[in-house]
């Protein structure tokens, strides 16, 4: 029983460095424009930077200094993302806190009600993660299908 609920633990652990792994990084949107291999240029774009990258290597990225200034569904993927981040946070310690193994907590039942509410905090950080990643998914496909866009896709 002790395995499979250290097991977990280490997968909850897993699923919040790939969730702050995912919020930090600058490759939400990726558009490359490439008339030759030479002259291939990127733009990455993330929640908190954007940046711009060419064929030999350089990579320049610029913070989003406001946020007043964003668009409306990358801030509501920001506050998604940090919402899923502090509730996995905070459901790992739970999660350690009502583990068998562990010294503290209590008796059994109540380890079991905290282990519970560990367990209902990471499926609400596991919605938010996956309402910001359809969310921001969502935006890229109408943009790229939509005929009347004309910025590049």
């Amino acid at each position: 029983m002790s395995v499979r609920q250290i097991l977990a633990f280490l997968s909850s652990l897993a699923g919040l460095g790939a969730t702050i792994t995912a919020t930090v990084s600058n490759e939400w949107r990726a558009t490359s424009q490439a008339s030759s291999v030479i002259t291939a240029t990127w733009v990455l774009q993330g929640l908190w930077n954007n940046c711009a990258g060419n064929a030999i290597g350089a990579l320049h990225c610029r913070p989003h200094h406001t946020i007043l200034q964003l668009e409306g569904y990358i801030q509501a993927c920001k506050g998604l993302m940090i919402a899923a981040i502090c509730l996995g946070f905070f459901g790992s310690i739970f999660a350690l806190v009502g583990m068998k193994c562990t010294k503290i907590g209590g008796t059994d039942n109540s380890k079991a009600r905290v282990a519970c509410f560990a367990g209902v905090n990471f499926i609400l950080s596991g919605l938010c993660s996956l309402s910001a990643y359809s969310l921001y998914a969502h935006r890229i496909s109408s943009e790229s299908f939509d005929p009347m866009f004309v910025a590049q896709k």
